[in-house]
C-alpha cells in the first residue's frame, strides 16, 4: 500500500489536476474492425481498456469511456466509441479502482449489447466485487479468485494473481484484484490489470502460456508507486520471465495519474527493449487500430 503524507498527496493531486486542465485532448475514435473466426483481434481503447476477439467471443476488459474521471480530464479519446462495439459476450473487470471499474461505462455496455442482440453480456469480476456491479443490467455476474477458470463457449477465462490492491474506497481492503488469461481457438492473451513486478509473471507463463501479454507501464513515479505499479523496465522484465511472444503496453498516456511525464513510459519501454534485444517483441498499439494474430 502506498503511504504518502497528506500534504504531499494534496500537492500531487493539485499538480495532476492542473496538468489535465491545461493539456489538450488528442486522438480519434474509429469504428472497430472485426476479426476473422480463427484470428485473435486486439484493439487498444485506451488506459487499460481493450476490445478482444478470440475463441468466437467478443470481450471488453476494464472499460472506461468517460471524458472525465472525477476531476482528471481524459487526455486521449477512446480508440473506439462504445456504441460502435458489436454485441459483447463478456465484460471483464480486473479490480475495483475507479479507473478500471467505471460503473457508467459498464452500465452503458450492458444496455448497448441488450439493444443489439436481446440479452446482456456476462460480467466477470474479482472475488468480493459483485456488490459493486449489481444492478447494472448484466445477464450474470461471476466472481473469480486467482487461478479459478470459467468457460464461455469455446473461450476459457482464468483469473491470475497480481501485486496491487483492490480497495474501492479507503480501508476497503477486502476486495479482490488481479488479471486474466483468455484462451480459445489456438490463441491466448494475458491482461495483467494493475500490478507491480512480482515473481507471479513467471508462474503465469508456466501455468497458462499466454501468447500476448498486455502489461501496464505507467503510474510509477514517485518511486514508492512501484510497490503497486510496474515501471516500463519492470513490465519488460515480467514479460521476458513470462515467455510470451508479444508484449503490448497499456496504462499510460490516457490519464495523468502520477508524476512522470506523459511521454516517458513509452520512451523508457522502447529503450529497455532495445537494450535487451527484444524490440521485435514489443508492439505499441495506437488507440482504435487493431492487431490480428
Amino acid at each position: 500500500m502506498i503511504k504518502v503524507h497528506f500534504s504531499q498527496k494534496a500537492e500531487h493531486l493539485g499538480n495532476l489536476v492542473r496538468h489535465s486542465a491545461m493539456s489538450p485532448r488528442t486522438g480519434e475514435s474509429h469504428r472497430p474492425v472485426l476479426a476473422a473466426p480463427q484470428q485473435m483481434g486486439v484493439t487498444f481503447i485506451g488506459h487499460a481498456s481493450f476490445f478482444l476477439q478470440l475463441g468466437g467471443a467478443s470481450v471488453v476488459v476494464d472499460p472506461i469511456f468517460t471524458p472525465w474521471l472525477f476531476i482528471l480530464k481524459r487526455l486521449r479519446r477512446p480508440g473506439v466509441r462504445l456504441q460502435d462495439l458489436p454485441p459483447l459476450d463478456a465484460v471483464l473487470v480486473t479490480h475495483a479502482h475507479f479507473d478500471h471499474l467505471h460503473r457508467p461505462s459498464l452500465r452503458a455496455l450492458a444496455r448497448a449489447t441488450r439493444r443489439k442482440c436481446g440479452h446482456a453480456p456476462a460480467l466477470i469480476v474479482p472475488v468480493r466485487c459483485a456488490d459493486l456491479v449489481s444492478g447494472l443490467g448484466y445477464e450474470k455476474i461471476i466472481e473469480l479468485d486467482w487461478w479459478e477458470e470459467m468457460r464461455l463457449g469455446e473461450l476459457s477465462i482464468t483469473a491470475t494473481p497480481a501485486k496491487h490492491w483492490g480497495a474501492r474506497v479507503i480501508h476497503d481492503m477486502r476486495r479482490g484484484y488481479g488479471g486474466y488469461v483468455l484462451s480459445g481457438r489456438g490463441h491466448s492473451i494475458y491482461h495483467s490489470g494493475d500490478t507491480a513486478y512480482f515473481d507471479g509473471f513467471a508462474e503465469i507463463g508456466r501455468r497458462l502460456h499466454p501468447q500476448v501479454a498486455l502489461l501496464p507501464i505507467g503510474a510509477y513515479s514517485p518511486e514508492n508507486f512501484r510497490e503497486v505499479h510496474a515501471s516500463p523496465e519492470d513490465a519488460l522484465r515480467g514479460f521476458m520471465e513470462m515467455g510470451a511472444e508479444t508484449m503490448i503496453p497499456m496504462h499510460y498516456g490516457t490519464f495523468k495519474l502520477s508524476q512522470e511525464p506523459m511521454e516517458e513510459p513509452l520512451e523508457r519501454l522502447l529503450a529497455a527493449a532495445r537494450a535487451h534485444g527484444v524490440s521485435d517483441k514489443v508492439q505499441v498499439l495506437e488507440e482504435g487500430f487493431p492487431e490480428f494474430f
